[in-house]
C-alpha cells in the first residue's frame, strides 16, 4: 500500500534569481540619471546579505525600490527581504537587507496551529528543521490546506514542494 499523499511547506529563495536581480539594479543605479555622482553602491555583504550605499538617505531609499522592483520582476516575494531603517555614518548612507530563508520554530508553531485549527481533520503538520511536512488521507484535503495557508500572512514567504 502506497503512503499517505504529503508535501512540504518551504520559505526558500533561490540565491541565483536575487543575485541576478542584484545585478540588474547595480546596472540600472550605475546608468540612471539621478543617481549619477551620488556613489550609490549595491553589493553582496555576506551570504545572505546585500548592502545599498550612497551618499544620502533619499538616494539609499531609491536604490532599495529599484532592487525591490527588479525582484519582484523575478518572482521573489519582499517578505524573503528584510530591509533595516538607513543609517547614516559620516558622509554615507546605507542600508542592510538580509535574505530571510527557512521558517523558524514560532512560524511554524503558528502554520502548524492554523492547519491544525483551520484545516480539514485528518491533515498532519510535522515541523522538521526549517520547513513541514503536512499528511493526510486525500490530495483533495492537502490542496485545501495549500489553499488556507497562501490566503494566510505569516509574515514570510512560503513555497509548497514535495507533493506526492
Amino acid at each position: 500500500m502506497a503512503a499517505n499523499p504529503s508535501f512540504d511547506i518551504v520559505s526558500k529563495v533561490d540565491r541565483q534569481e536575487i543575485d541576478n536581480a542584484l545585478r540588474q539594479a547595480d546596472k540600472e543605479l550605475s546608468t540612471r540619471f539621478d543617481f549619477r555622482g551620488t556613489g550609490t553602491q549595491i553589493a553582496w555583504a555576506g551570504e545572505e546579505a546585500v548592502t545599498l550605499q550612497s551618499e544620502t538617505e533619499d538616494r539609499v531609499k531609491a536604490a532599495l525600490d529599484v532592487f525591490k522592483e527588479k525582484l519582484i520582476k523575478r518572482d521573489i516575494s519582499l517578505k524573503a527581504l528584510d530591509a533595516d531603517e538607513p543609517r547614516i555614518s559620516g558622509k554615507t548612507a546605507k542600508i542592510d537587507c538580509k535574505i530571510v530563508q527557512g521558517i523558524d520554530q514560532e512560524k511554524a508553531k503558528s502554520i502548524s496551529k492554523k492547519i491544525r485549527d483551520e484545516g480539514p481533520k485528518g491533515i498532519q503538520a510535522q515541523i522538521q528543521g526549517d520547513q513541514l511536512r503536512v499528511t493526510g488521507k486525500k490530495r483533495d484535503d492537502l490542496q485545501a490546506v495549500i489553499a488556507l495557508l497562501k490566503q494566510s500572512d505569516f509574515g514570510i514567504a512560503l513555497q509548497f514542494t514535495n507533493y506526492r
